[in-house]
């Protein structure tokens, strides 16, 4: 028998497509393959972010078995597991049946998960090892942890712009709060349990981050991690949401008053409030096991933090902001808001220099000379909450449809760019670098990997 915990295995989009397309190619046989997955460990949460799919070629290395219909050669089985063993990633091996939106493996198949796994344990040194079975729209898991301890699955999702998720059998949906009633009628009970039981994390509070807070706890995001080092100042009261003159005398930090606003709105949230700075690897480590994460600090040591995130541990990620900028006969010369979608697999910060190395030399030095360099000058720059409001409600509304899946996915490029003074919306595609340091290189390789920043 499979034990009764729990695992979740997360696939980029591309490599989901490319993985049914070789299962299920219209002939209705069986078909096998191996996943390298990153480990992601973080207290409750197990979690496997696929790196590389190797697909197994019928007849050399999916095999007709001994004892089942089909088998994996050992020899390939051997190669891979000998590549995970030496990146750390977990094995697990793949094959499909041939169903819809239930599976579950045989008694064939668990008979030989016994006789082989305890041996690939052996031989991977402690990674995991295991199998997923999949249907069209469903999937199983088989895993086997150091120890010999199993799990099954709980959740396979699939991370492109749209979120999709697929599990052994179709879930029941639950109750949902009254006070969600009227969002209840747009996306339904299933919907409203997803954001119930999603993990999202804010990094940064100023006049962006606080309104997404709010907008986040509203519509029943279960647990909010809060992210800011910064304490609230009289020039932040136009623009962050729930701050008052009073915490500016007992001088609140800004993540505590988007912990109380958002507590009022939602008084069965989850919470953590974390007054440090992100670039810590103490403090992104507690983001690992996030669904989602909204970025809304303008450091460039937070987008290469959060960055790296996205891509080493597949979780969706959104860079938002504002920007306004005057000529130097004081005329405004621009006024911006910006919306970008980090997508694992789809190009990245780094890619697209929206990480700029001299200002991260600089933001390595003192504090103080950070805090210089987070306003470029001695003098701040202009921000004004209508700006902000327009970036946090499209980056808040984008959250929506694709974590539910309320639209269908598509190539629609993922930044987007408001232009006020010439009326202009733009849709940028990012370019994503063959060779990126960042993107390519910590691509699903989860715990196997040290994120960037500093100790502490």
């Amino acid at each position: 028998m499979i034990a009764s915990a729990t695992c979740d295995v997360w696939i980029g989009a591309a490599h989901h497509d490319q993985l049914l397309g070789h299962l299920f190619p219209g002939d209705r046989d069986e078909h096998g393959a191996v996943l390298h997955a990153g480990v992601v460990r973080d207290g409750d949460v197990l979690r496997f972010v696929v790196r590389h799919i190797e697909l197994a070629l019928p007849g050399r290395d999916y095999v007709k078995g001994k004892i089942g219909y089909r088998a994996l050669h050992p020899t390939f089985i051997h190669r891979q597991i000998i590549q995970c063993r030496n990146e750390k990633l977990a094995y697990l091996a793949v094959h499909n049946h041939d169903c819809g939106d239930r599976v579950a493996f045989s008694t064939i198949d668990l008979d030989s998960h016994e006789r082989g796994y305890p041996a690939l344990l052996d031989i991977g040194k402690g990674i995991p090892v295991g199998a997923l079975v999949f249907g069209r729209d469903s999937a199983q898991a088989d895993v086997w942890l150091p120890g010999r301890a199993r799990c099954t699955l709980g959740e396979l999702r699939v991370i492109g712009q749209t979120i999709r998720r697929f599990y052994p059998a179709p879930r029941q949906t639950g109750y949902a709060d009254v006070a969600f009633d009227r969002q209840v009628r747009m996306f339904g009970v299933a919907g409203q349990t997803m954001l119930k039981a999603s993990k999202v994390a804010v990094v940064g509070l100023g006049g962006v981050g606080s309104l997404v807070s709010e907008y986040l706890a509203r519509l029943g995001v279960g647990e909010l991690i809060l992210i800011d080092p910064d304490h609230i100042e009289e020039t932040n009261l136009s623009r962050v949401v729930g701050a008052t003159q009073r915490d500016v005398r007992d001088g609140l930090t800004k993540t505590q008053i988007a912990a109380r606003h958002a507590r009022e709105a939602a008084p069965g949230i989850s919470l953590t409030e974390i007054d440090g700075d992100v670039a810590r690897r103490s403090v992104a480590m507690q983001l690992r096991s996030c669904d989602y994460i909204f970025l809304a600090a303008d450091s460039m040591r937070a987008r290469l933090i959060v960055n790296a995130l996205a891509h080493q541990y597949l979780i969706p990620v959104v860079q938002l902001g504002a920007k306004i900028r005057s000529a130097a006969n004081g005329c405004l010369d621009e006024s911006m808001s910006v919306v970008r979608q980090v997508r694992p697999g789809e190009g990245c910060l780094w890619c697209n220099g929206f990480i700029d190395t001299g200002q991260l030399a600089v933001e390595a030095k003192t504090d103080q000379e950070r805090k210089d360099q987070a306003y470029g000058t001695n003098e701040a720059n202009p921000s004004v909450i209508t700006l902000n409001a327009v970036a946090a409600a499209h980056a808040v509304n984008d959250f929506l449809f694709d974590f539910l899946a309320l639209r269908r996915p598509a190539n629609t490029p993922p930044y987007t760019h408001f232009h006020f003074l010439k009326r202009l919306i733009k849709a940028v595609l990012p370019r994503r670098e063959p060779q990126c340091r960042e993107c390519v290189r910590r691509y699903g390789m989860g715990d196997a990997m040290q994120l960037p920043g500093f100790d502490g």
